[in-house]
């Protein structure tokens, strides 16, 4: 039998414990974010990897307090709008997804899941979102490459390349953007005295046939704005191989092609945005949504030529560019 005193006194300390329950449970509450990146896993780990080791940094712990389902389109349409309803079908509390043709597929399976995208070319030209300063709905993030780049791509293989003529744009078919980049290169390449030539790819024999279409003509060289497909290992080391094969000057937007031998590349720094973007999603998780979350610009740029494949290539790159390089490859 409980005696009176001792059924207050064991209530009271009861009642003192389960706030204390209650707050320990609320700090463990495990939440849950999707990631569904339209590329390979192959050719865009180390993005995630950015994220992930960003994220924990700012307290959270996979297992712990965070939940976090992972999906890679590979590069096929079909599979990421199914990966698309899928993760929204989980209802996660923020979903992480890049690049524009993946964005715009989640965009469609929910209006209310809050999404912050990275590797996403002009955000309002393509109905992503309404403003930057203040995007509405559901929807920010981190823009990738500007339209108004493809004036400085034009500038620096002409600076390379004074006597090249015309140039072939290289962009896969499921790249949402392409049309803007086409057009943009339509409009600026005469005025570097250059003829533009559209070269959209859908499979690996079209990346052979574009190459070989330059090398029968003399001055020829190509742009490869970069994006899922061609970024993959297996894709990106044969565009190097035969731009060198048949001496065909080429400006990349990713490192890596200049690692393994491509001549040049000038673009953002393709990490950073995905080390911004934990901050987003950190944010949002603590009760902000995108729409106080203005979309943010590139902010690193960075140039780095190969000058032993510039030198196999018979160019000579101005002093005054090598000058302003990041990094030069001697």
């Amino acid at each position: 039998m409980i005696r009176r005193r001792e059924f207050i006194t064991l209530l009271g300390s009861a009642a003192a414990t389960w706030p204390r329950a209650a707050r320990a449970q609320q700090r463990e509450r495990v939440r849950r974010i999707a990631v569904l990146m339209g590329g390979t896993d192959e050719a865009w780990g180390s993005r995630v990897a950015a994220f992930r080791q960003a994220f924990e940094q700012l307290g959270w712990s996979e297992g712990h307090n965070i939940q976090t389902d992972i999906r890679w389109g590979n590069n096929d349409p079909e599979r990421i709008a199914a990966l698309a309803r899928e993760l929204v079908a989980i209802r996660p509390e923020v979903i992480f997804a890049g690049p524009s043709n993946t964005v715009i597929r989640v965009q469609r399976e929910t209006r209310t899941i809050p999404i912050v995208f990275v590797s996403v070319s002009d955000p309002i030209g393509q109905g992503i979102v309404e403003s930057l300063a203040r995007p509405t709905g559901n929807v920010t993030g981190f823009s990738n490459l500007e339209f108004s780049l493809m004036g400085k791509w034009l500038q620096i293989l002409k600076e390379t390349a004074p006597a090249i003529e015309r140039v072939a744009l290289m962009i896969f078919v499921g790249n949402a953007a392409s049309s803007n980049w086409y057009r943009t290169f339509d409009r600026l390449a005469p005025s570097f005295a250059i003829e533009p030539i559209a070269a959209p790819i859908r499979e690996r024999g079209d990346i052979e046939s574009t190459i070989d279409a330059l090398a029968r003509r003399r001055n020829g060289g190509l742009i490869v704005p970069g994006d899922t497909f061609v970024e993959t290992p297996a894709l990106r080391r044969m565009i190097v191989e035969l731009t060198a094969q048949h001496r065909v000057p080429a400006l990349y937007t990713r490192p890596e092609f200049v690692a393994e031998g491509g001549l040049m590349c000038y673009g953002i720094d393709q990490i950073d945005p995905y080390r911004r973007a934990a901050g987003y999603v950190d944010r949002i998780l603590r009760g902000e949504t995108p729409a106080d979350l203005p979309v943010q610009q590139p902010i690193k740029f960075e140039l780095i030529i190969n000058l032993r494949t510039a030198k196999a290539l018979g160019v000579t790159v101005p002093l005054a560019l090598q000058a302003s390089a990041d990094e030069l490859i001697e």
